[in-house]
């Protein structure tokens, strides 16, 4: 048995904020002490004094550090440990629209990874099947690959690595009954790349869909006689993910979902140019262009992001007003709730020892995944 390791700080607890210690051995948090706080004085008190958070939990990641998903072989490895240098301690790794032997290949590549963590990565949970079940019309920055679902089909998908959640637009004809049926063999549903209307989107959370992908983006907008997707979720959901990069989404819009959705959560839906200069990358079949902080299609459609977690906490306090303890909640908490993780997303005695140390400016100091203290030198 390993000897026990300490972290003194801010820690925020399921009750919130405490000054004073955490222990953590074996990958667990063991124990933690200390006396309860306001967020005031964790803004403005003792200077030397880090903040201890949950690991952020990022469910949508395409790919980081030059490399993506869909690639297979040590590209999800790679991916995994750019995104754990800059906190994220567990994700899904998020495939792309394609042809079903290349979704394939890019499982196989998948199943090890998710079966045993290696050094230096963010646990890999498992997938996010983001397409080919979504509405040919509205593919976004998907390649053109699009197809109706078939529960067989993602029963076979999931025999090689384990499927956690699935994107599908509810318009699509079969996809309402599939939504019953993929809830029922246990997957997580998300609503997205849809045209649906408002009415599709509430029968479909009616059959246990649980939330929306990349809400605003690539789904049907609201207007005040047609409400469409955008009215269904910020009117019914419970749960949605959201892109917090300011590009994809204005700021004004995320404010109208945080009043709305009380588990809305952030995801990157980072690409392989996370972490890396401007210039070219994959993005499944497609290349695409980093430059000026985002990440193109030639024609300029926005194809994912560039983000990090971190940086999406920065700017849930620092450019939207967000607490501390709220943010917090939003890339670590609700995502790891919205997949029914009790051992993730918290800091609590029995929970995996995945946290973030940061300093006053929310600036990584240190990450730790299961235990584990990652180098943060390239990060």
């Amino acid at each position: 048995m390993t000897d026990a390791q300490h972290i003194d700080g801010f820690i925020l607890t399921p009750a919130g904020f405490i000054r004073g210690v955490l222990e953590h051995q074996e990958g667990r948090i063991r124990r933690i002490d200390g006396t309860p706080v306001f967020e005031e004085e964790v803004r403005h008190g003792a200077q030397d004094l880090p903040l201890v958070l949950p690991g952020f939990v990022d469910l949508h990641v395409h790919g980081g550090g030059g490399h993506d998903t869909m690639e297979g072989g040590a590209a999800v490895a790679e991916m995994a440990r750019l995104h754990a240098r800059h906190g994220t301690t567990s994700l899904l790794a998020t495939t792309m629209t394609a042809p079903m032997d290349e979704i394939r290949a890019a499982m196989k590549a998948l199943s090890g990874l998710c079966a045993d963590r290696g050094t230096g990565m963010a646990r890999v949970l498992g997938v996010h099947l983001e397409g080919p079940y979504i509405n040919p019309g509205k593919l976004g920055a998907q390649p053109d690959f699009a197809r109706a679902a078939a529960m067989d089909e993602v029963r076979a998908l999931h025999a090689i690595a384990p499927i956690r959640l699935v994107t599908l637009a509810p318009e699509v004809p079969g996809h309402l009954e599939l939504v019953t049926q993929l809830r029922e063999a246990g997957f997580q549903v998300q609503i997205g790349h849809t045209l649906g209307t408002y009415e599709d989107g509430v029968a479909a959370l009616a059959r246990g869909a649980g939330g929306f992908t990349h809400l605003f983006n690539a789904m049907s907008g609201l207007h005040h006689r047609e409400p469409g997707m955008v009215g269904a979720a910020l009117a019914h959901a419970h749960y949605a993910e959201v892109i917090p990069d300011l590009l994809h989404v204005h700021p004004g819009a995320i404010r109208a979902a945080l009043r709305c959705i009380p588990g809305l959560f952030c995801v990157t839906d980072s690409t392989a140019a996370a972490g890396m200069p401007d210039g070219e990358y994959r993005l499944g079949r497609h290349r695409v262009t980093k430059c000026l902080g985002g990440v193109r299609l030639p024609d300029g459609t926005l194809a994912g992001s560039t983000l990090t977690m971190d940086q999406a906490l920065r700017n849930l306090v620092q450019r939207l007003g967000l607490g501390i303890e709220d943010a917090s909640r939003r890339v670590s908490t609700h995502a790891a709730d919205f997949l029914g993780l009790e051992n993730r997303g918290r800091l609590t005695p029995g929970a995996w020892a995945d946290m973030v140390v940061l300093d006053r400016g929310l600036q990584l100091q240190r990450v730790v995944v299961e235990g584990e203290s990652i180098d943060l030198a390239n990060a």
